[in-house]
């Protein structure tokens, strides 16, 4: 049987955090602020006993990050862990690598640990990046003899020769991320934790942390992965971990089924068209999306299945609360698998569609190609954003989605009625051209 690497029983996270009580995202002036806080004044001065027994405890609530999480993980095991936004992954990586402590529950670990959780983790910002390699791989409980074998090895797999003797603290957040992922890779740990910061790196140098980890994990060393990138979930790992609200959902080795549960829900039947605005989501000084829906050329909602050679649109409507040059909605389309089929943005064009919108309600819609999509399932996200400043939701992070499902409607042809292969199914017309037939001369006439 295979050594464990992690084993984890029960575990539990409890945080306390500020309740908002009054009205739900209602503005608060400093007024507002200074009149309660002389009313709390007051109190302790004419009630100073009720104050003191309300005081402790008014205004918090619990909140539990991870609740009754058990799993193990045996050695040289590559596991992905996925998950909305706040469904206790970061929070479960901090706790296995010990940097913050459980509120109940069993850990057992068998060997070092390496984690990038954030970026900068484990670094001195006003030590050299040479500094801080040796810094980190001693936190490892490494030697120095052990990190100077290893030292050309991480500084080329970094590329920051040219800034190896300058504070990090004048790093860019991409050099900052390289030379953390070198050290805590390269360093043999017996685990190693990554979180998704990754994402801040570059395409090639992702690509070449995912080949490093993959390495790793031949090795027999252990990886745990957090990302929502599914593609590298999928290509990375052996087994996959799926946590809802703090909560373990599945644990298998079938990566592809986890993956598939987490993007469209692991209930049958048909996914939704519609989202609606439970009207406190994604509120922002700019623009707020209050639904998102497949409809057709008349605005009606349209329902699934849905054939390929249907007209489909994508609606949004919401309210414009401040106007800005900037403003953009964009749609991406995922198969069932994660895989990013495309993008399709307002500013695709030159004038961006929303640039000149006054302050109010306004809909946009966008036509998704018909005869283009191949049958299967797929999910669309709403990715809201100021071009080149800010985004305000994010597609495969916290953007609202609806599910597209296409079934039919192929081909006119007779000769063909099985689905086709591949991620779309366009029909593209061919054209014939015939030509008069070649004149054939006898060996005899062509003797010269």
């Amino acid at each position: 049987m295979a050594d464990t690497a992690i084993s984890v029983e029960h575990l539990a996270k409890r945080y306390m955090i500020t309740a908002q009580h009054g009205e739900r995202g209602r503005y608060v002036a400093l007024r507002d602020v200074m009149a309660s806080g002389a009313r709390r004044l007051a109190n302790r001065v004419i009630h100073p006993r009720r104050a003191s027994a309300q005081g402790g405890s008014r205004g918090m609530q619990e909140f539990w990050a991870l609740d009754d999480v058990s799993f193990n993980i045996v050695q040289g095991e590559r596991l992905g862990i996925i998950g909305n936004n706040g469904a206790g992954k970061s929070t479960l990586l901090k706790v296995l690598s010990r940097i913050t402590e459980p509120t109940r529950g069993i850990i057992r670990l068998r060997g070092r640990i390496a984690s990038l959780l954030e970026v900068g983790t484990g670094f001195h910002p006003e030590l050299t990046g040479r500094e801080n390699i040796f810094l980190n791989g001693a936190i490892l409980g490494m030697g120095k003899q052990e990190i100077r074998r290893k030292f050309d090895e991480i500084v080329s797999f970094a590329e920051v020769e040219q800034f190896l003797d300058t504070p990090v603290k004048r790093y860019s957040s991409g050099m900052y991320v390289r030379l953390a992922f070198a050290v805590a890779a390269h360093l043999e740990p017996e685990i190693l934790i990554v979180d998704e910061v990754l994402a801040v790196g570059d395409a090639q140098f992702q690509k070449k942390c995912l080949g490093k980890m993959e390495e790793v994990g031949r090795g027999g060393r252990t990886v745990l992965f957090v990302s929502h990138n599914m593609n590298a979930i999928e290509q990375l790992c052996d087994t996959c971990m799926l946590l809802r609200k703090g909560r373990l959902v599945r644990h298998s080795h079938d990566v592809r089924g986890i993956v598939k549960e987490y993007l469209f829900g692991e209930e049958d039947g048909q996914k939704p068209t519609l989202w609606e605005n439970s009207g406190d989501k994604f509120e922002n000084p700019y623009f707020k999306p209050d639904r998102l829906f497949l409809c057709n050329e008349e605005g009606e909602q349209l329902p699934n299945p849905i054939r390929n050679d249907e007209d489909i649109f994508l609606q949004v409507d919401g309210t414009v609360t401040k106007p800005h040059s900037s403003l953009a909605l964009q749609y991406t389309v995922f198969c069932d698998d994660g895989t990013l089929l495309y993008h399709s943005s307002t500013i695709d064009s030159a004038e961006n569609a929303l640039a000149n919108v006054k302050q109010g309600r306004v809909s946009v819609r966008s036509r998704i190609p018909r005869r283009f999509l191949n049958e299967g399932d797929y999910r669309i996200d709403l990715t809201v954003f100021l071009h080149k400043v800010q985004f305000i939701t994010q597609y495969g992070v916290n953007a609202p989605s609806v599910f597209l499902s296409i079934q039919g409607g192929l081909t006119d042809s007779s000769l063909w009625s099985s689905k086709r292969a591949g991620l779309v199914a366009p029909m593209i017309p061919w054209e014939t051209i015939e030509h008069e037939p070649a004149v054939l001369r006898s060996s005899a006439s062509a003797t010269l």
